[in-house]
Formats: C-alpha cells, structure tokens, sequence
C-alpha cells in the first residue's frame, strides 16, 4: 500500500508541475516550427544520447571491476540501454538503476557487489556533476541576474558537492565501528571504493574525464534540441542551466523527472533572462528524446537473453 501510495503521490506531482509548465506553451506554435532540418536535429540528440549511454557503461564498467563484478562491454552496454527504459517506466528518476542491480546480480555477481556498483557509480556521477556546476558558478552568476535564482543555484550545489565530499570523507574514515554496525556498513563500504576508484592511479583519471563527459553530452543533446526548434538560446547558456536543473531532477519524486525538469528548465531560463516558455519547450523534447531512447531500450529488453531466461538458471559474469 506504502508502494502504491508513493507511486500515486509521484504521479500527481508530474502531472501537477507539467500542467503548471504547459500553461506557458502555445504548442501548436512549438509545432509550427518543426522542418525537416529539426528531424536532423532530433536525429543527431539520439545519436548523441546513445553515446552519452556507452560512455556511462565505461565508467560502470571501471567501477564494477573495483567492486567485484566485472562486465563484458556488450553485456553492460545491454544493461544500460535496458536501464533507460525503466528510467522512463518506473515512478522514479533512478528506475533504471534498480534494473540494473537487478540484472547484475541475477547474472551471477551477486547482491552486495551488484548493489555496491550501482551505488557508486551513481555517487560518483552526482559529484562529478556538482564539480562541473561549482567550477561554471562565476559564469552563471553573470547569466542569472535574480538574486534569487543565484541562492537558489548556489544552496541546490553546494548541498550536493558537500553530500558528495562528505561521503568520500566519510569512507576516508579508519574507525573500526564503521565498518560493523549494520546502519554505517554498507555506506561506508561504497565510500571506500569511491575513494579507492577515484584515486586510483590506473582507473581514476578515465573515471573522472568519462563522468565530466557523461554531463556534458546530457547539455550538447539539449543543444541539439534548442538547435531543432531554432529557440534563442546560446550554446553558453545551454552549458550554464542544464547541469543544475539535471541535479535537481534527480531527486525521486515525479516519473522519469517529467514535470520537475520542465518546471524547474522555466525557472532557469526566466532567472537567465531567457523567455520561459522556451525553457519548457527545450525540457519536453529533451525529454522526449530520452523517452525514445528509453523505447529503444525497451525493445532491447524485449528482445534480450536476460528477459527470455526469467525464471531460469542465473546468467555468468565473466572472472
């Protein structure tokens, strides 16, 4: 029931915030300005949203190997691309990740590796974002004028860079306790392999560049699609607004960021100086780009081993 009611209140989130949204959109004009050059717009932010995936799995990969549940490319590739069909389905930005773990695990690596992986390659991906936003805030102090479009900027990512370097200060910590009372265990276990992956000589420099990479292909498909509708908006500007609004739809509280990435994309752009409008244009085919990569996945998983074999004897992962 719990389940049920978490999932209804997520759905009338969405519904409420893109009702909100949509109240500033004439889409009948937003239509208007679909040509054939958009289709090739649209084209190129699925192309790109397909790489931004491979480059995630090779930052999964790197992070699975330290956790003891190493992939083969094709099999992570697979996982991810299946993963951004839950992300879209499952009442929850992080629907995929859930998949994922499970999918992981039911392949033979078992829960705790499974689990461990999932987690940090989300933790580290969250800090590398708040990095990205902190080091652009003297750029984004120029663009955002509102004072208080700049407090709220400025609470929203040092919240997340202070959960972020708390959490590797957290698994820098020697004292024994943490690693056995069941309420600190588990964390502190992904903070040491955070911290292990991380400064790692051989595998951090590749994870640090591939999760700057992740972020920033997320703003050249949000340059694709201000490209399909030719919205007013500078390359500068897409670079400035769409990580933090990225962070904030993380949080788990609408379906698949829909409603929150539209109505927080409005406040940016009204902040920035920019028409809001045309920030909620740029969330709904951001968004429905995603959603087209997440129907791909869906047939993926239709068509996959993984789905075929429910039920089944486990499916190995490689030694």
């Amino acid at each position: 029931m719990r389940r049920i009611l978490l999932s209804t209140a997520k759905i009338l989130i969405s519904g409420a915030l893109l009702y909100l949204a949509l109240r500033k959109v004439d889409l009948s004009e937003l239509f208007s300005r679909f040509t054939v050059t958009s289709l090739f717009w649209i084209g190129l932010a699925i192309a790109v949203t397909f790489l931004q995936i491979f480059v995630g799995v090779l930052r999964w990969r790197e992070i699975s190997a330290a956790c003891g549940a190493p992939l083969e490319l094709g099999r992570a590739m697979r996982y991810n691309v299946i993963g951004s069909f839950f992300n879209q389905t499952l009442p929850s930005a992080i629907g995929g990740d859930a998949v994922r773990l499970w999918l992981v695990a039911r392949a033979g690596a078992g829960w705790r590796a499974a689990t461990y992986s999932i987690f940090v390659d989300r933790a580290i991906g969250l800090i590398a974002l708040a990095i990205m936003i902190v080091a652009s805030l003297p750029w984004s102090y120029g663009l955002i004028a509102d004072p208080h479009g700049r407090s709220a900027l400025l609470l929203v990512d040092l919240a997340a860079l202070a959960g972020g370097l708390g959490f590797l200060v957290f698994g820098a910590l020697k004292w024994h306790w943490l690693k056995t009372w069941w309420a600190t265990h588990h964390i502190h276990a992904c903070a040491v392999i955070a911290n292990r992956v991380i400064f790692s000589r051989s595998r951090g420099p590749a994870v640090v560049i591939l999760s700057l990479a992740v972020h920033v292909l997320a703003v050249v498909v949000a340059w694709c699609v201000v490209q399909s509708i030719a919205a007013p908006v500078g390359f500068s500007d897409v670079f400035m607004l769409v990580p933090p609004v990225m962070l904030i739809t993380m949080m788990p509280i609408s379906i698949a960021g829909w409603g929150v990435r539209e109505a927080t994309m409005g406040l940016a752009f009204g902040f920035a100086g920019l028409a809001a409008n045309e920030g909620v244009n740029v969330s709904l085919l951001f968004g429905a780009v995603y959603f087209i990569v997440g129907a791909i996945g869906g047939l993926v998983w239709i068509l996959s081993a993984e789905k075929a074999a429910q039920g089944s004897a486990p499916l190995g992962v490689p030694e």
